[in-house]
């Protein structure tokens, strides 16, 4: 008499509602993860990103830096901060801050460079002083090319996340490195789907607050 396998579904709503404690408070640490990483990235990238606009000749080592953090490995990062940042949360978010820079400095540089000089002209003809025209003039118009590096620091941050399991902090990789140990599907599938929501949703608001805040590429883009 031979005994089948138990059932290892790759979809399991039972699993669902079984774990939805720990599904959701994966989530949740996923979500709050990916946001504080973006927006501290973006804090810093913004000024470095004025500062090379303005002094070219730090264009370069900027962008060299930037990418000399991007290109680390994630286990070779994790093993450079834990011994200073300790096994958790911080480390994770250190990285995560580092990955996110190469894109937002890239994006926000473009978009600086690629605004038409006499737009800057004419502002500089009104009397506007260096900050004035940073502000009001210069960082509006780069705003499409900053949004869309805030949409692919936010998705690329969002599949970063995972890789937080490594010093014991992943949001959704959690579930999906318990399911791997376990060779549960169900599990893997569940957090994967998740992930890719959460890339999703989150590209499609900024998206649209990109969509909101620059009504004149609208109007550019009919014409």
């Amino acid at each position: 008499m031979t005994t089948s396998a138990p059932a290892n579904p790759w979809l399991s709503w039972d699993y669902v509602q079984t774990n939805w404690a720990d599904i959701s408070e994966a989530l949740v640490q996923h979500v709050t993860l990916t946001v504080e990483a973006v927006l501290i990235a973006f804090v810093i990238a913004l000024p470095l990103a004025a500062l090379a606009f303005g002094r070219p000749r730090l264009a370069g080592p900027v962008l060299g830096l930037a990418g000399i953090l991007y290109t680390i490995p994630s286990l070779a990062m994790f093993a450079i901060l834990s011994p200073f940042t300790g096994i958790g949360r911080t480390t994770v978010l250190i990285g995560l801050v580092a990955y996110a820079m190469l894109v937002l400095v890239r994006n926000i540089l473009v978009g600086l460079e690629g605004i038409d000089p006499e737009i800057r002209d004419a502002a500089r003809g009104l009397g506007y002083g260096r900050i004035r025209l940073l502000l009001t003039v210069e960082l509006p118009n780069a705003l499409p090319s900053i949004v869309v590096g805030l949409r692919l620091a936010t998705v690329t941050t969002v599949a970063l996340v995972t890789i937080g399991v490594i010093v014991g902090y992943g949001g959704l990789g959690q579930l999906m490195f318990r399911g791997f140990n376990s060779n549960y599907r169900a599990e893997i599938m569940t957090a994967t789907i998740l992930c890719l929501a959460i890339a999703f949703v989150a590209d499609l608001l900024l998206a649209a607050a990109g969509r909101l805040a620059t009504p004149w590429a609208r109007t550019r883009t009919q014409s």
